[in-house]
């Protein structure tokens, strides 16, 4: 076989993400070079054209996609030709193929299988009969025929066996056909209907898929968190799920495929082959094939969902570099408290019983009291968990009857802290603590700076997804650590303040050079200049690069180490200052003196203008935080408990989830209220990430409270819907609208039903 030139995916790709193929090329050619995408971004804008994180990471998915497709392609083509059935037709429609499934689909025919009806028959003589079938002559007797292959020592009895056994080859060479597949994908695909029944002896039980129970709509368009909750039905066998579609009028395009002649006395076979190969063995593989791609796609959504999530969660602005004292919640263990000093430092802890009777309540009070004069903390970080809102209630007063009532108390979400204090890493960094304590430290460092905290959770543990257990793991993996380590290079990182998991997520650097850096900052102190990481032990020049301009160092002789400039750029900035006649320390953080650089006058082969304009705005605001500025939120004191809450209630509250079919808020009443997307804005909200994040403050009012089953409904729209605009009386008014009869909706006579024996419970 002739060599093949190497496989450039650009072109595909541009044409695909409607990008510009050199900035295509570029970002290709920085990936192979071992550069990462972060890095990329920032400081490659001029190979890139400015290309985002986003785009750079789609160009990364479809490259690795079109490259593995290309390693199969070329692997189908040698299989074929070492079975010297390669033709030059086939390999061009092999080359063509933009799909794995098409790729396949080409492959099917000669791709070694395990035993078949259509083998057997093989084996037992009956391709010659096959054959005639496939052929349709004019003339002919198919009985008679088949009377010559009967023969019982091969296990063929009679003419229908010798028939029915010709008529399987036949099924699978149709089966095998790749257009008869394709045909029957795109219908399964565009027409089909999801359809999920309740299971034999399941309709009793007060399931949680009760509204699945006898449920369909087309499959192209079902909501991923809609697919995702059917197949966790379908797993845990309370439902049973299909693709239903008409079938018929793909049997009649394959018969016209492989050219059926009515006249021949062998039509009838041929039809009763080829309605056989449909029904038995393309329908049921290409179902499977579909829902696997609505299962890709609702995991896709559901990811991103996720991800955005976990974004906003972790980019929430800052409490800073003050000292907190964090209180982990608890009703039989009581509550432990943990003081912080304004580096996160752990100075001491205490611990209060709110269900021991007023002699330890008041005992706890003294104690938390002396805990908060002793540290003298900005702000007190309440665990939002069980007792939360009594713990909180505790605080205010205790703090209250002090004359401390300026010092914050803020619910801080807890999700994940039972990871952390239970964790390897948490023994490390606290070994002689109870784990309840390092939770109320972990607490109390969320509201510091949630982005150094909560990398050192499992993003999955974190939980603001829907149906994160039942998407892809590893897409959801490698989603979710795209999404940290975008979060953590956007903000920068304390070179001499970060603990190694956060270190470990700055750009080119990972877990194993993050302890190295550690123990170097342990064994030689405080790092003075980004140019001693170079000491760090297996600290490279190419992770040097990668990780340099998101490293911090305040205070540094260097002023452009505590900056976003990247080291490489040094030079460059010291001319600017000696070219306009100032000192570089005067240069850097002056916006006024920053505004004046010619941008125009430093643009090079080395270096473009999207490089100059971002070193500009990074003189004017040095290690500027992208994120917004902290802002406590309030919840109603008269609410604690769910069975506090009233129908038409209105209260503050904090977004924690967003899903594709509403967002979750936290009203403080330890159980999360939905709000239905239907219910989000007086407007109509196609997506309900398009009004609302992950953090956000958001008035809501008090629809329903199932107290039952523990749910709570709310509304943010406005209690009146808002007033219809006046009709125009200066222009020809619209024609009256006449109502539409109804549809009446018929039952379409599927021919391919998933659920033919299946009988309601």
């Amino acid at each position: 076989m002739p060599e093949t030139a190497a496989f450039d995916p650009t072109a595909v790709i541009a044409a695909e993400l409607s990008l510009p193929p050199s900035s295509v090329s570029g970002v290709i050619r920085l990936l192979d070079e071992g550069n990462t995408v972060p890095f990329i971004a920032r400081y490659r804008k001029e190979a890139t054209g400015s290309l985002d994180e986003i785009q750079i990471r789609a160009i990364e998915e479809r490259r690795d996609y079109l490259v593995d497709l290309d390693k199969r392609r070329r692997a189908v083509i040698k299989s074929i030709d070492e079975q010297g059935k390669l033709t030059d037709e086939l390999r061009d429609r092999i080359e063509a193929c933009a799909t794995k499934t098409e790729l396949e689909d080409l492959y099917l025919p000669y791709k070694p299988k395990r035993r078949t009806r259509g083998s057997i028959a093989r084996e037992r003589g009956l391709e010659p009969l096959a054959l005639r079938i496939l052929e349709q002559p004019a003339d002919g007797d198919p009985a008679s025929e088949a009377a010559a292959f009967v023969d019982p020592d091969k296990g063929v009895d009679d003419v229908e066996g010798a028939l029915a056994g010709a008529r399987d080859i036949v099924a699978e060479r149709i089966a095998e056909i790749a257009e008869v597949r394709a045909a029957h994908r795109a219908r399964f695909a565009e027409q089909g209907v999801l359809r999920s029944r309740v299971a034999r002896g399941k309709a009793d039980g007060d399931t949680v898929f009760r509204d699945y129970h006898d449920h369909s709509e087309p499959a192209k368009s079902i909501p991923s968190h809609r697919y995702l909750a059917v197949r966790r039905g379908e797993r845990e066998k309370v439902l049973k799920v299909g693709i239903e579609v008409d079938q018929d009028p793909l049997i009649d395009r394959a018969l016209e495929r492989v050219g059926l002649f009515a006249a021949s006395p062998f039509a009838e076979q041929l039809r009763l082959a080829v309605d056989d190969g449909c029904r038995r063995l393309v329908a049921g593989g290409v179902e499977s094939d579909v829902r696997a791609e609505l299962k890709d796609r609702s995991d896709r959504e559901a990811v991103e969902v996720f991800a955005e999530n976990l974004r906003n969660l972790l980019l929430a602005a800052p409490f800073g570099a003050k000292p907190v004292i964090g209180v982990d919640p608890g009703l039989r263990t009581g509550c432990k408290c943990a003081a912080l000093s304004r580096t996160g430092a752990y100075q001491g802890s205490m611990n209060f019983n709110l269900v021991q009777g007023e002699r330890a309540l008041e005992a706890g009070r003294r104690e938390f009291v002396e805990l908060v004069g002793r540290h003298r903390p900005a702000a007190i970080a309440v665990g939002n968990g069980t007792g939360g809102r009594d713990a909180e209630r505790f605080v205010r007063d205790a703090l209250s009857a002090e004359g401390l009532a300026d010092v914050i108390v803020v619910q801080v979400s807890e999700a994940g802290a039972s990871v952390y204090s239970a964790s390897p890493l948490a023994a490390v960094e606290h070994p002689d603590l109870d784990v309840t304590v390092r939770g109320a430290i972990s607490i109390a460092r969320r509201l510091q700076d949630p982005l150094a905290e909560l990398v050192k959770i499992e993003p999955k543990a974190i939980g603001v997804g829907q149906y994160q257990h039942d998407v892809n793991q590893p897409m959801l993996a490698r989603k979710l650590d795209e999404v940290v380590e975008s979060c953590v290079n956007r903000v920068g990182v304390e070179l001499n303040t970060a603990s190694a998991p956060l270190l470990s997520r700055v750009a080119g650097i990972g877990p194993k050079l993050a302890d190295n850096i550690v123990e170097h900052r342990s064994a030689n102190g405080a790092f003075e200049s980004r140019a001693q990481l170079k000491k760090v032990k297996g600290l490279g020049p190419k992770a040097f690069e990668q990780a340099a301009g998101f490293l911090r160092l305040s205070g540094a002789r260097q002023p452009l180490d505590g900056s976003a400039v990247h080291p490489e750029r040094y030079a460059l900035v010291k001319r600017i200052a000696a070219d306009m006649g100032v000192d570089l320390g005067d240069l850097v953080g002056d916006a006024e003196l920053a505004g004046r650089i010619e941008v125009s006058r430093y643009v090079g082969d080395e270096v473009g203008e999207p490089t100059l304009r971002d070193i500009v705005e990074e003189l004017k605001r040095p290690g500027r935080d992208p994120r917004d500025e902290f802002e406590a939120p309030a919840f109603r004191e008269d609410v604690r408990e769910v069975e506090d809450l009233k129908q038409g209630m209105e209260l503050e509250g904090v977004v924690t989830n967003v899903t594709n079919f509403g967002a979750f808020v936290d009203v403080g009443v330890h159980r999360d209220g939905l709000v239905h997307i239907s219910q989000l804005a007086d407007h109509f909200v196609k997506d309900p990430a398009e009004v609302v994040k992950v953090g956000d403050k958001l008035e809501v009012r008090v629809l329903e409270v199932d107290l039952e089953r523990n749910r709570i409904s709310l509304s943010a729209k406005s209690e009146q819907p808002p007033e219809r605009k006046p009709e125009r009386r200066d222009g020809p008014k619209s024609p009256p609208r006449r109502d539409r009869p109804p549809k009446r909706q018929e039952k379409s006579d599927f021919s391919y039903r998933p659920f033919a024996n299946l009988k309601k419970g």
